[in-house]
């Protein structure tokens, strides 16, 4: 029968384009321990959720041989499917067809989907591992990049964006992965740079290999472009999927809840401890975070990035919750250029989300030095101030231990409308360290003295006198700047009842076209 002649041309032609540039190719791509772009959606997406969009697509290219080389799907599968089933739009690039370069069409494609995603109101997550744009459509590629750009613009605060590097990315390529919201890397099979190791050598004279240029180590760790890394693509595939777990679908939903058995009133007496009596000596911040929220369980984001500010997602009693912490386990906490930048990122992250924010500070300034000045902490800093002064979402802080100067301000204060702020009784909160005070405020009286002895003897008694006055929390208690002081062990409980008083919270800024955030 006709009909069926016709049922077996649809099955044949979706099983060649699910071959996309043939097994040859994707033999190739396995032996490089990576899986192809249908492989990677499978792995993604909960099982048998997928439904593919334009998968008989081709390019409209004939000049250099391409008419003679036509294949189904034009080097990238996109659709939709669900995660914990929860719809979300996805495209992969099929690097077995031209390299996964892209095309006008690939273009089309690709915008397809944004652009459903943004109707719907769900998030987008791109798999990227392509060549670049495809030489021979010229300016058709040029322009198809710039196509999925502006949408990527567009789509920025209105749903999540997530893109995962799992090849190469390179050019003009790695700017729809930096417009947004997360990137994800692989060791060893991924790299994004504008210009590659030979462009390199040519220009500056550098000799650079493709991993120290482009590698995930270097954007983890050093550019902060790469929120994760991930050792495998399986492992990468995961994150993504815990990732989204804590995200609303899009800026008008709230995050999602997630039951829980971990009490709200559950104590950790060893918070009552973790503070040492040294105020000059580190410990790790982590302990703190991983105690109170539930079940332990911390995503962090940029971890091997500004390793001196942690951020990341948790839950508190269910609900979502961005965690910013100074860590005084790297570089004593202090905020820097890079810690800056990358806390005030997350912040405005969850403010468009609905996500609140949760700050834990022990932070004894900015980092001083001509490095820093010369590579403009002060803008860096306003970036960090601007985010918690705009954020309108709940914004509850407990100090911990140092805060101090300029670097209190930008860690949630009361004055940048935290909606509640607690501090543990170790809680030091001044204009600097009492040593750096003294100097200033006592140094002519301590250098008319010549007896080193007597000295060292009045420079103990007035910075023991500075400690008594400030290093404790309840002089800025007692002007209204500190909500409560709560004992550490409570913290978990107070947190959680704090947010559950901020649920029905609406705050706004004024009416604007938009900021101008100190770039």
């Amino acid at each position: 029968m006709v009909i069926e002649q016709k049922i077996q041309e649809l099955l044949d032609k979706r099983a060649q384009a699910r071959l996309g540039g043939g097994q040859k190719r994707i033999d190739s791509q396995h032996a490089k321990g990576k899986y192809t772009a249908r492989e990677r959606i499978n792995m993604l997406l909960d099982e048998g959720s997928f439904e593919e969009f334009d998968m008989f697509l081709t390019h409209r290219t004939t000049d250099f041989g391409l008419d003679k080389q036509q294949y189904l799907g034009d080097g990238v599968v996109t659709g939709y499917g669900t995660i914990e089933g929860r719809v979300v739009y996805v495209y992969a690039q099929d690097f077995t067809v031209f390299g996964g370069s892209l095309s006008e069409t690939m273009s089309k494609k690709i915008c397809k989907v944004m652009d459903q995603a943004m109707k719907v109101g769900a998030p987008v997550i791109g798999i990227c591992d392509s060549g670049g744009a495809r030489i021979q459509e010229g300016s058709r590629s040029l322009a198809g990049y710039a196509e999925i750009f502006q949408r990527n613009i567009d789509a920025s605060g209105v749903i999540p964006q997530i893109s995962a590097i799992f090849g190469p990315c390179a050019g003009g390529a790695v700017y729809s992965p930096a417009l947004t919201d997360f990137i994800l890397m692989t060791e060893q099979n991924s790299y994004m740079f504008l210009t590659g190791p030979k462009v390199v050598k040519t220009v500056t004279g550098e000799d650079v290999s493709t991993e120290d240029l482009g590698g995930a180590l270097v954007h983890n760790q050093k550019s902060g472009v790469s929120q994760f890394m991930a050792a495998t693509e399986e492992e990468g595939l995961q994150m993504i999927r815990d990732l989204v777990s804590y995200l609303p679908q899009n800026n008008l939903e709230e995050p999602p809840y997630r039951p829980t058995e971990d009490p709200i009133d559950r104590k950790d007496d060893a918070l009552n401890e973790i503070i040492p009596d040294n105020p000059n000596k580190p410990y790790d911040m982590q302990r703190i975070i991983h105690s109170i929220v539930d079940d332990g369980k911390f995503l962090e984001v940029h971890k091997d990035f500004a390793r001196n500010l942690i951020v990341g997602f948790a839950h508190f009693n269910g609900m979502p919750v961005g965690i910013v912490a100074n860590n005084p386990a790297f570089f004593a906490g202090v905020l820097d250029i890079n810690a800056s930048r990358k806390g005030a990122r997350f912040v405005r992250f969850c403010d468009a989300f609905n996500i609140p924010i949760v700050t834990l500070v022990d932070v004894p300034g900015f980092l001083p030095g001509t490095v820093q000045e010369y590579g403009g902490i002060i803008s860096h800093g306003a970036k960090m101030l601007f985010a918690y002064g705009e954020a309108t979402v709940p914004k509850v802080t407990v100090t911990v231990r140092k805060s101090y100067g300029g670097s209190h301000l930008v860690m949630g204060c009361k004055q940048l409308r935290a909606d509640i702020n607690y501090a543990w009784p170790s809680a030091e909160i001044a204009v600097m360290g009492p040593s750096g005070a003294v100097e200033v405020l006592d140094g002519k009286e301590i250098a008319a003295i010549t007896d080193p002895a007597e000295r060292a003897e009045l420079v103990a008694k007035k910075e023991q006198d500075y400690r008594n006055k400030f290093a404790n929390p309840y002089d800025a208690a007692k002007f209204g700047y500190i909500d409560d002081v709560i004992e550490p062990r409570n913290t978990r409980f107070r947190i959680i009842r704090a947010l559950q008083a901020l649920e029905t919270k609406r705050d706004t800024n004024p009416p604007k076209k938009h900021c101008n955030i100190p770039l």
